[in-house]
């Protein structure tokens, strides 16, 4: 079993930053993603970012230049760097990691304020 532990959320005034962090722990074969979702009030679930073992990064056009994602493959870790936050970066952040599934953390409420 796999279970993936999220931290670092919170209140932050606009402008501000935070950092994400999602840790992986249990029987996982071999990561070959890592990544982050977002889910606002009344919205769908969408992509935030997403890193490849290979170390290859996509990024949602919304937060490209603000965001950074990095992960740590020896931690089964992955990080989100959330620099110049909006009021519409406001939703509940969620981690996944991909190997021959795809598991997901049980997500991290980020409220920017303006």
């Amino acid at each position: 079993q796999v279970q993936l532990v999220e931290s670092g959320g919170g209140l932050v005034q606009a402008g501000g930053s935070l950092r994400l962090s999602c840790a992986a722990s249990g029987s996982i074969f071999r990561i070959d993603n890592m990544g982050w979702f977002r889910q606002a009030p009344g919205k769908q679930r969408e992509l935030v970012a997403s890193i490849a073992s290979g170390g290859n990064t996509n990024y949602a056009d919304p937060v490209k230049g603000r965001f950074a994602i990095s992960g740590d493959n020896a931690k089964n870790t992955v990080y989100l760097q959330m620099n110049s936050l909006k009021p519409e970066d406001t939703a509940v952040y969620y981690c996944y990691v991909s190997d021959l599934r795809v598991y997901w953390g049980q997500g991290t409420q980020v409220t920017v304020s303006s």
